[in-house]
């Protein structure tokens, strides 16, 4: 492990010097890894395991899920199984359905999780909130989990130009005494930059107050507040949008993420820079307690109860798409689309 300073406080973290692949394929190599689910994390964590070398094979649900296994080169009869096939043969069970799925399939995969084996999550909802997902484990298997901070199209799409999505990491419960290697080989193994430790309940806790604040809740409410006031204010769509988004992405967020929040302000212009500095605390002030109300809902259960709900109901996609087609149809991604058809590349 590395000794890190985060601003002051030390952790410990993994990295590809400490922990490299060929280690990891040696921890794994009599290890078969059964990927359950091949929707929005299983391709990623499944492909870029068998890039790296590893024994593995896909359990997905006849239907379009298991024709993009095919298309990714997963063979039925040999690479591709049914849920159970897979969960049978699997020595490493990675569970990554969505959390809705988890509970509707825990029956019947929880048979096949015999003494000895391991089941792996990328999300500690199903195991932090087991009273209300019914997922329990039996004592006789380790429970770990992987968690890339990111999507499973962004961990593969960065392994395939040769870096890395950080993972956070934890072992919830270890039956065999190898628990924590596997964990760590299988974080190598899916294309992991760094990994840090945590537990379930704090990555299930964080992984929600994330999804609905700052990462995608907050961000789109930020925006479309500042488009609405801007528009309302009789400045155009393509006006508003780009000082409101455009400039955000293309400009702006490169510089921080390249060096932090001040290196983008002091590259910045003067009025920019005191405009930022000025405006940064009545926003926080703002905010902050909009978040510890989200922070409280999410610790309490709440949040997991009503995304249990929701992703319960029979017509749940339907709903879902419309929402989703009502927040592409509005004005301001719809200026998107005409801004990113500008942009030079595509022209």
């Amino acid at each position: 492990m590395a000794k890190m300073n985060f601003g002051g406080v030390i952790e410990e973290v993994m990295t590809r010097e400490e922990f490299p692949l060929d280690k990891a394929r040696e921890i794994l190599k009599d290890e078969t890894i059964a990927v359950i689910g091949y929707g929005v994390q299983g391709p990623g964590q499944a492909c870029n395991l068998r890039d790296n070398g590893f024994n593995v094979i896909v359990g997905q649900r006849q239907g379009k899920t298991f024709e993009k296994a095919i298309n990714d080169g997963w063979v039925p009869g040999e690479t591709l199984f049914s849920v159970e096939e897979a969960a049978e043969k699997g020595t490493i069970v990675m569970c990554l359905l969505s959390d809705a799925a988890v509970m509707s399939v825990w029956p019947t995969l929880k048979q096949y999780l015999t003494p000895g084996k391991a089941l792996y999550f990328s999300h500690g909802f199903a195991i932090t909130w087991s009273d209300r997902t019914g997922c329990v484990p039996a004592n006789d298997i380790d429970v770990i989990m992987v968690a890339p901070k990111g999507s499973g199209t962004s961990l593969r799409t960065m392994f395939l130009e040769g870096r890395g999505l950080n993972s956070s990491y934890a072992v919830y419960q270890d039956a065999t005494g190898k628990a924590l290697e596997r964990t760590l080989a299988l974080g190598i193994g899916i294309g992991s930059g760094y990994m840090f430790e945590t537990t379930f309940q704090r990555e299930a806790t964080s992984d929600l107050t994330g999804e609905r604040g700052s990462l995608m809740g907050a961000i789109q409410g930020l925006l479309l507040a500042q488009y609405e006031v801007l528009r309302e204010n009789g400045h155009t769509p393509s006006e508003a949008f780009n000082e409101t988004v455009e400039e955000l992405t293309q400009s702006l967020m490169p510089l921080f993420a390249q060096k932090g929040m001040d290196w983008m302000y002091a590259n910045c212009s003067t009025t920019a820079q005191r405009g930022a500095l000025d405006w940064m605390g009545p926003f926080h002030d703002a905010i902050k307690p909009v978040v510890e109300k989200l922070y409280a809902s999410v610790k309490c259960g709440n949040e997991a109860q009503i995304s249990i709900d929701a992703n319960s109901k029979p017509d749940y996609r339907v709903g879902l798409e419309k929402e989703l087609a009502a927040l592409h149809e509005s004005e301001m991604w719809r200026t998107a689309e005409v801004v990113r058809q500008l942009r030079p590349e595509n022209n």
